[in-house]
């Protein structure tokens, strides 16, 4: 079954297959790289129709979008439990990682400053192993 028959989201092809490559996982997939990854399957895809779909998927809570960097936004499904990212300043490449910092960060306000918190992200920056090789 469709994640998009759970929603009030009319389940076309053109909606399924770009969705379909979102929750594949294989990476932050920004919305170019999703429309070129989606006209492999149907090339009278247009860009256009890939920006309506994310804004729709947004909407419906399907996938959320990331702001890793300043030049653009990158789409990751809904509901893969709490991660952080890594983002490696030269090259791009963004890593997912899991350790609770968010929850060592909220006590730690909590104690210091007396405020809640109930959400948020954290994106460190850096260098990744590969680009860190070819400065030193």
């Amino acid at each position: 079954m469709s994640p998009l028959n759970n929603t009030d989201l009319k389940a076309t092809g053109q909606r399924a297959v770009i969705l379909k490559i979102i929750q594949s996982g294989k990476g932050h997939l920004d919305a170019d790289e999703i429309y070129q990854r989606a006209r492999k399957k149907l090339p009278r895809l247009s860009l256009s129709t890939v920006y309506r779909a994310l804004q729709k998927f947004k909407e419906s809570g399907l996938i959320e979008e990331r702001h890793l960097d300043e030049d653009h936004h990158h789409y990751e499904a809904s509901h893969r439990g709490e991660h952080h990212h890594l983002i490696c300043t030269t090259c791009g490449k963004v890593v997912e990682f899991n350790l609770p910092i968010s929850e060592i960060v909220a006590e730690r306000v909590r104690q210091a400053e007396g405020f809640d918190i109930t959400g948020g992200e954290i994106n460190l920056t850096g260098h990744c192993p590969d680009c860190r090789k070819k400065v030193n």
